[in-house]
């Protein structure tokens, strides 16, 4: 007899029953060992669940898995699992934290059968540096999604860093031990520590048409996060897949550097891609709300922009209500004239739409939207920040995709406010260089709790958010904003490297930019905001980052510290240095009415230990 467990599960405000796949008992004497191209990661099949392991030790258990549809995927049992071949993802990127990608995988399937006899293929890839595993289903018939029973165990005591739900994904990833606590909806990534050197990344990637985004449900069994599909209620006919379900794991290196979330994505779809540049923007919320109405301030942030050389300026909400008879055309040509690109902001009107900011209601109708990229294209907007997305459902997977594809078609960027995270689709439409989907700078606008927070946060989210894509986060602050800031002028800096974007919008104030020392502007000017190389050099979840970026030849090293003690950081960077060349180093000042210790010497005079000082950063600009 087949032991069936039964679980009344709520996922997505609906209500399913659904059976833990039962391996039959031919299945469950059958064990069966997956591992990576490097024998790194390995996934053990046995008993009916799934084992994730690195270097033979645990990292999480998959219990269930699972997809069901109004007629396929009840009751599933287990056939059998098999090694189908190899996978190589070998490509370039645009932007990102490295130009050239390179990874390898072993692809393995699981067969399952439902109680009507339809076959389920669940494709595992075990990569270098992690899982990834989706569902397959073929031959639908006019069928819906029901949910899903993929469930990670994740046991207590675990240390962990997660994030409660939100639709635009802007909240803190506080260090717990436990899933316990009354609200059990968490959104991606998830980092876990489940052994002393090994770290796990939990997200997802490459959403399609026809699909929705997931998040992680733990309401039941503390212990058991279930991957729950946000609404969605397309008719499906024909074959269909899944989302990858993405695990990176290894040392905190490893998931740092990690490009896995690109690597199971689809490849560029965009037959043309010299257009798109990335780069760094002047950006007015941050210092005025309300400053895109106001064609004398957005002139003060093109002109700021022009002396610094910053290629972009970002024309944000309510310039379809601008003063004193001027219009959103004659700040364009303003900066076009300056040799500045403006870019400029809509808002979705699927979210927030009764008392937010416009113009509204001009992208949803595919017509519209046409015409307006096309009157972008025209008068010399180079990029658009769309804004206040609803969620994760199917319907608005589909509209995000809808806006890349179009305003590629008029050579437009693309940047993602009030939206879901990076999953993959940086790769497939590289227009897309930017998403917020972070609990970033600009929250000095709207509540003390930033103030305090903010360094720990800062240290914890190259770990947790910044891996999975590009964050616009909006660094580099030395003034404050409505809500005071503690972190140093240094640890601002720092950011501006810590932390990957392909559009870096810069927060403060022109005045407060033009104000620091030559060597600080110099450097604002010669920021990349597209990468060739990342790595990792040391540090802790909410205690310190440091990462090292090259573009070209040259080499940025970029610490903080998230602590309110002072903390020296130690640094090992000979393997990756030149044995000769300049180096600039920022650093804070120990007396407060000089905030910044500039020095410029050579490599072989780094030093091995940085001390920074509380909530504290450093930088070394390293040229050959």
């Amino acid at each position: 007899m087949k032991k069936l467990l039964f679980l009344f599960v709520l996922c997505t405000n609906a209500l399913f029953l659904f059976a833990s796949p039962s391996a039959g008992e031919a299945g469950r004497k059958t064990a069966f060992t997956a591992k990576s191209p490097n024998g790194k990661i390995a996934l053990q099949y046995q008993d009916g669940q799934y084992q994730l392991s690195c270097g033979g030790q645990k990292v999480l258990a998959l219990t269930d898995v699972g997809v069901t549809t109004t007629q396929t995927g009840k009751n599933l049992t287990f056939v059998e699992m098999k090694k189908e071949g190899k996978v190589e993802a070998n490509y370039e990127m645009l932007a990102g934290k490295k130009s050239h990608c390179l990874n390898k995988a072993n692809q393995y399937v699981s067969l399952y059968r439902d109680e009507r006899g339809n076959t389920i293929r669940v494709v595992f890839l075990l990569w270098n540096d992690g899982l990834a595993f989706h569902y397959e289903l073929k031959n639908l018939n006019g069928e819906r999604l029901e949910g899903e029973q993929t469930t990670y165990r994740i046991a207590e005591g675990t240390k962990r860093w997660m994030m409660q739900w939100s639709e635009g994904y802007e909240g803190f990833f506080p260090l717990t031990t436990t899933g316990e606590g009354k609200n059990r909806h968490w959104g991606y990534p998830a980092l876990l520590q489940p052994a002393n050197d090994v770290f796990a990344l939990i997200s997802e990637a490459n959403i399609q048409r026809r699909q929705s985004a997931s998040s992680l449900y733990n309401d039941g069994v503390s212990t058991d996060y279930r991957v729950c599909p946000d609404q969605n209620e397309v008719t499906l006919n024909g074959d269909w897949n899944s989302p990858w379900r993405v695990v990176i794991v290894g040392s905190l290196a490893d998931v740092v550097e990690s490009t896995l979330i690109t690597d199971v994505s689809a490849p560029c779809a965009l037959t043309d891609t010299s257009w798109i540049e990335p780069g760094v923007v002047s950006w007015v919320y941050w210092a005025y709300n309300h400053g895109s109405n106001d064609y004398n301030i957005i002139k003060k942030y093109v002109d700021f922009a022009a002396t610094l050389r910053l290629p972009y300026v970002l024309i944000d909400a309510e310039w379809d209500e601008m003063k004193d008879g001027k219009t959103v055309e004659d700040a364009v040509k303003y900066a076009t004239s300056k040799g500045v690109k403006p870019m400029i902001w809509y808002n979705s009107s699927v979210g927030w739409i009764n008392g937010a900011p416009g113009p509204k209601f001009r992208l949803n109708k595919p017509e519209d939207r046409e015409k307006e990229f096309e009157w972008c294209e025209r008068i010399g907007v180079k990029g658009v920040k769309i804004d206040f997305f609803s969620g994760d459902n199917q319907m608005n997977m589909d509209y995000c995709l809808d806006l890349m594809e179009s305003a590629a078609r008029h050579h437009l960027l693309v940047n993602f406010h009030g939206a879901t995270i990076p999953r993959g689709w940086q790769r497939t439409y590289p227009n897309l260089l930017s998403t917020e989907g972070v609990y970033g700078a600009e929250w000095y606008n709207n509540v003390p709790t930033f103030t305090n927070k903010a360094a720990a946060h800062n240290a914890t989210l190259p770990f947790t958010r910044n891996v999975i894509g590009p964050m616009d986060y909006t660094p580099c602050a030395f003034s404050d904003s409505q809500h005071p800031h503690i972190t140093t002028h240094a640890h601002e800096l720092a950011l501006t490297v810590l932390f990957e974007s392909g559009l870096q919008h810069l927060a403060d104030r022109p005045e407060s930019f033009l104000a620091q020392p030559k060597e600080v502007q110099d450097f604002l000017s010669q920021l990349p905001a597209a990468w060739d190389e990342t790595r990792f050099i040391g540090g802790y979840p909410g205690e310190y980052a440091t990462i090292a970026r090259r573009k070209g030849q040259t080499w940025y090293v970029a610490g903080i510290n998230g602590t309110d003690e002072v903390k020296s950081i130690s640094l090992n960077l000979k393997k990756m240095l030149p044995s000769v060349g300049l180096v600039t180093f920022f650093a804070d000042s120990t007396d407060k009415a000089a905030p910044w210790s500039i020095k410029q010497t050579s490599v072989k005079e780094i030093p091995a230990t940085v001390v920074c000082q509380p909530r504290g950063g450093f930088i070394f600009v390293i040229n050959p």
